[in-house]
């Protein structure tokens, strides 16, 4: 990711109260990514809705979605590190696909669900008006019974930022004031904030959060100064990003010891990770031997564990395919 730009200091009244009263998992976490977005447009999303369905009838953990608002013409720039791209890496889609906003497809899925929580990975906070992105955050918290997990980013796409009339160069400090503003309104009845970009007083938000210190913020990163000054800021767990994917056993080292040195105690902090697959020879994920990876990374500090699965159509087929993932994690997890 690529190095934030130089963040600003609001005054005392602007900063929220520490995302260090949450305490990560008590037990490890299984989460699958319904996919929201297509290359072409779809006859139906359909397929969104069975899977976020059936993952909560299997015993799924969580479901996390994607976010881009809008494109440009250089997709290929996700691929660049030093703009916060991944080195290698390829948007699945052309500046053409189509992308459901990720806040509204959890709501919606959210009143298609009882259990399984609902999150972003990741939100590209920034380009939401912070007060408005606080309210909405809020109301989904309160109408899905305080299931909502947010985790955010500042992104590699400069187009969306030039869209939104804001400052690529200034993408860090932009998401860092939004979520001083989102901490500030779910957890003060009356609101007071003052910083460069904005001040206000005696503001009220209602409803808060159901989730007592706000919704979970999940802080995606890689180990830099300024993502992990974020995460020890703001973070309830982390979402690896670079070189911390690839090897998330390093990452999690690193993340620790920055966050350590920003005077946040690291084991509060979760952090996720996907599962290594094992395929056999003709390509057919060998669901016990990936999960066999597991323990270690419990043991390291992950807690919260994506899967990419093979998903069948229908409904009920997802929901097998699903429990059965659900009981293989479990297995190694208990």
């Amino acid at each position: 990711m690529a190095p934030d730009s130089p963040a600003s200091t609001p005054s005392p009244a602007s900063t929220p109260s520490p995302a260090s009263t949450r305490s990560p998992a008590s037990t490890p976490q299984l989460t699958v990514q319904p996919i929201n977005f297509a290359a072409e447009q779809p006859p139906t999303w359909q397929h969104l809705i069975d899977t976020a369905r059936a993952a909560d009838a299997a015993g799924i953990d969580r479901i996390i979605v994607s976010d881009h608002v809008v494109f440009g013409e250089s997709p290929e720039a996700y691929g660049d590190p030093s703009l916060g791209g991944t080195a290698g890496g390829k948007q699945p889609t052309g500046p053409d696909g189509h992308w459901l906003e990720p806040l509204t497809t959890l709501a919606f899925l959210g009143g298609q669900t009882h259990h399984v929580r609902l999150g972003t990975s990741i939100l590209l906070a920034a380009l939401r008006r912070p007060a408005v992105l606080a309210k909405t955050a809020a109301t989904l918290d309160v109408l899905s019974g305080g299931r909502l997990d947010l985790g955010v980013g500042v992104g590699w796409q400069a187009e969306e930022y030039e869209a939104a009339g804001l400052d690529f160069a200034n993408r860090g400090r932009l998401l860092d004031h939004t979520l001083e503003v989102c901490q500030l309104l779910w957890t003060e009845q009356r609101a007071t904030y003052n910083s460069d970009e904005l001040a206000f007083d005696g503001i009220h938000a209602m409803p808060q959060p159901l989730q007592p210190a706000g919704v979970p913020i999940w802080v995606s990163g890689t180990v830099n100064p300024r993502a992990m000054k974020r995460l020890a800021t703001f973070g309830t767990g982390w979402i690896p990003w670079g070189p911390a994917v690839a090897d998330p056993l390093a990452g999690i080292a690193g993340m620790r010891e920055a966050v350590e040195g920003f005077g946040r105690d690291p084991f509060e902090i979760q952090a996720t990770c996907y599962i290594p697959a094992v395929r056999s020879d003709n390509g057919d994920l060998l669901l016990d031997e990936t999960m066999a990876a597991v323990p270690a990374l419990r043991d390291a500090g992950m807690t919260d564990f994506k899967i990419t699965l093979k998903l069948p159509s229908g409904e009920p087929a997802i929901t097998e395919t699903f429990a059965e993932a659900v009981e293989a994690f479990r297995s190694v997890t208990r």
